[in-house]
């Protein structure tokens, strides 16, 4: 079988979809050897992705997210002569020959509208053609496909909800030697919260300083905030609000952060924190209990499905209970002993082979072979 996957953002970006992109053609790449995988990627991109026999580089000049892109990129899905053609960023080449298989990570940007850029939503716009035209359609957890159901009408077998999974390099390693290389990258403080993610509106932040504010105030607590992650779009707020909560000099942001550095960074960590507003998987919670840092997460969307009973969920709305978790992780030990337990755990029934096998069973499906 040629299986032909886009992954031309990952020249813009290695994280959320890039990631996606990567792991899962490794994972396809070992999983089914007698099969070939052709990469569409960025010329610009001077290393292949993905290194295996049976992966192939195409290399192309059509830009992601380009208002040209449904006028070139058909032209060049067609030279692939793929049997199926995997689109992970959801649009799909809308006037093809061929089967099409689109990933759809969530529905931010129907959902919170107010959170997107004009530019994003005119892309993003598209998802109604993406989801008419596409053979079948697959979504990285229930809670994304109930919203295909109830917001788009997409019938539930088109649908086949397929985990991702955390990087294997997420995994406990001691906190000495975490902490001992994230310092010497970053500066870190020896006590913080950890913060890993865009920042932008949907991650919710601005509840983050403000709960992060209230722990050094009322329950003299005062462990530094990390926050790693590149600036999105409509970010200019989260800054301004940690100079009117007068936290700069305890708020520390590292921008983008390299995968092979995550692990020690998860690993020096008291705790991650991730209070958005709506995820359509949460892979930055997985990633960070491979590791074994407590977590506490939002109870809403995809969050609570993924996390199961190892986090202590709160209400996004609620600055109030992001304190209170954070102040229960920090003061009680028997729980982050417990937490730390459990997630190692729940992180371990996830996993890419499985997501490959899952995956391959959709192509072929499509593809009728």
């Amino acid at each position: 079988m040629h299986v032909g996957i886009d992954a031309r953002l990952v020249y813009h970006t290695r994280a959320g979809i890039g990631e996606y992109t990567l792991r899962l053609t490794q994972a396809l790449a070992v999983a089914y050897p007698q099969d070939q995988f052709c990469l569409l990627q960025d010329w610009r991109q001077s290393n292949g992705l993905v290194r295996a026999d049976n992966v192939t580089i195409a290399p192309s000049r059509v830009p992601s997210h380009h208002r040209l892109e449904q006028i070139l990129l058909p032209w060049v899905v067609r030279r692939l002569n793929c049997d199926v053609f995997h689109s992970p960023d959801f649009i799909p080449p809308l006037h093809r020959r061929g089967n099409s298989v689109i990933t759809i990570h969530d529905l931010a940007f129907l959902i919170y509208p107010q959170f997107v850029t004009k530019e994003a939503a005119r892309y993003y716009g598209q998802i109604d053609h993406a989801v008419r035209h596409a053979d079948h359609i697959i979504a990285v957890s229930n809670s994304t496909k109930n919203d295909l159901v109830r917001m788009l009408g997409v019938p539930e077998d088109h649908i086949t909800v397929i985990y991702e999974a955390a990087d294997p390099r997420m995994r406990p390693m001691p906190h000495d030697e975490a902490l001992q290389r994230v310092q010497a990258l970053y500066n870190v403080p020896d006590d913080f919260v950890l913060f890993v993610s865009t920042i932008e509106p949907r991650k919710n932040i601005g509840a983050l300083l403000r709960a992060y504010r209230r722990l050094r105030d009322d329950y003299k607590l005062t462990p530094a905030l990390v926050l790693a992650g590149s600036r999105g779009w409509l970010s200019d707020d989260v800054y301004d609000l940690v100079t009117r909560l007068d936290l700069t000099d305890s708020t520390h942001f590292l921008g983008r952060v390299e995968s092979h550095d995550l692990p020690y960074l998860y690993n020096a960590a008291r705790t991650l924190v991730h209070p958005a507003f709506y995820e359509g998987f949460g892979l930055t919670p997985l990633e960070a209990m491979a590791c074994g840092t407590p977590v506490i997460v939002s109870n809403v969307s995809s969050l609570p499905e993924v996390v199961g009973d190892a986090a202590l969920l709160i209400d996004p709305a609620q600055d109030e209970e992001i304190t209170v978790a954070l102040w229960r992780v920090l003061t009680d030990d028997a729980l982050a002993a417990s937490m730390r337990e459990k997630g190692l755990q729940r992180a371990a029934s996830f996993s890419w082979e499985r997501a490959a096998h899952q995956t391959m069973a959709v192509y072929r499906r499509v593809a009728g072979v």
